[in-house]
């Protein structure tokens, strides 16, 4: 009984983090799903064995591994990604509804961000989407990954400058035009 309680309390406070670091990694939601239902199988085979106080690096730890385990096994291709899913869209379309020019030219600068993240090495990558994306902070991400904390930083200043040089040549649908 106490096992069923504990493994609830931490889906329910990490399911969100799992999935959505499983989905920027992966870039599908199918995927996403099956490494987001692997990581709550582990947790529950694993309740007696790793400490509710450590819990949190664990369960990204093991999210990480099973994210770079099936990218390295499957050799998918990272390129399908859809930036906004269809609900966030309605959402966003019901507060704010946007010019087809503005709308345009959000859609194709999301696209080129997310196609340049997925083009980052998988350590960059990762680091990436935990500090930016996610808003883990240096110290979480070095105890997740197992690596130090200088390399986080590193990595991410790495990270920062081949988005910076990849997207440097990108300019909106206006300069394009009248440039």
């Amino acid at each position: 009984m106490v096992q069923t309680v504990k493994y609830n309390y931490l889906v329910k406070m990490y399911k969100h983090r799992i999935y959505g670091y499983a989905y920027y990694m992966m870039h599908n939601r199918m995927d996403a799903d099956d490494i987001t239902q692997e990581v709550f199988i582990r947790i529950w085979k694993n309740m007696g064995i790793f400490k509710m106080s450590s819990a949190k690096s664990w369960i990204m730890k093991t999210t990480h591994n099973l994210c770079i385990d099936f990218l390295r096994n499957r050799q998918i291709s990272v390129s399908r990604h859809q930036f906004v899913d269809d609900e966030s869209e309605e959402t966003i379309a019901a507060e704010y509804i946007p010019g087809p020019d503005i709308s345009t030219e959000l859609n194709l600068a999301g696209e080129a961000i997310e196609e340049a993240i997925s083009r980052l090495p998988e350590t960059l990558r990762s680091i990436f989407i935990m500090y930016e994306i996610q808003g883990f902070k240096y110290e979480d991400i070095s105890k997740n990954l197992d690596i130090p904390l200088n390399s986080v930083k590193v990595y991410l200043m790495r990270a920062r400058k081949k988005l910076q040089n990849e997207l440097r040549s990108y300019r909106p649908l206006e300069v394009k035009e009248n440039g």
